[in-house]
């Protein structure tokens, strides 16, 4: 007999999903905001087993508002941590699955994709921390032609406070305190830095 996991639902249902691939990192990791922390979610790990992306796509999914969903027309994310989880999105709702690039350091649409204008674009992202990346990516879709109506991601770091112009949905927040360069506690500065992100110094 198959066992089909239940969807997450709480954000200790989205953590232990974290935890039970080994997806949830501690040590001093300098986070692609600049920002660092003493911890860090590797959402590589945790969608590397298709059948956990797609039930983790499928939850997010299910906090998106129905009259959202109904308006999308295409799936946009930006590379690298948002390809995996946009298209499992992009599964879910049946709709295509694009994503930036910036080889160069501005996003842009590359390898033959384009939107139709006016497109209707769910934006689909990992981590969202200072929603840096997400706004430079929803400028990119403005520059492409489309117009992105909401962001969902996996996971919300800043707690609710961050304002990306668009509505967002994260599956989950989590509070781990993250520190300006300046402001590092001793006890995570003794720590040898790594550096997960995608985006480049």
């Amino acid at each position: 007999m198959n066992y089909a996991p239940s969807l997450p639902r709480t954000e200790e249902d989205v953590l232990a999903e974290f935890r039970g691939c080994g997806a949830l990192l501690e040590g001093h990791f300098k986070l692609s905001s600049g920002k660092h922390s003493g911890h860090y979610l590797q959402c590589a790990r945790v969608l590397m087993n298709p059948a956990r992306a797609a039930r983790l796509a499928q939850a997010v999914v299910a906090g998106i508002p129905a009259e959202i969903v109904d308006k999308v027309d295409v799936v946009v994310s930006p590379a690298m941590g948002g390809i995996i989880i946009g298209h499992e999105v992009g599964r879910v709702l049946d709709k295509d699955a694009l994503f930036l690039e910036r080889p160069e350091g501005t996003f842009h649409l590359r390898r033959g994709f384009a939107l139709e204008p006016g497109a209707k674009v769910l934006m689909v992202e990992d981590v969202v921390t200072t929603g840096l990346s997400s706004r430079e990516a929803i400028a990119a879709v403005a520059r492409e032609g489309g117009e992105v109506i909401a962001e969902c991601s996996l996971i919300d770091r800043s707690l609710g406070s961050v304002d990306l112009g668009v509505p967002f949905y994260p599956l989950a927040a989590f509070d781990f305190p993250t520190y300006e360069e300046d402001s590092i506690p001793d006890t995570l500065a003794s720590v040898a830095i790594t550096k997960p992100g995608s985006r480049k110094e």
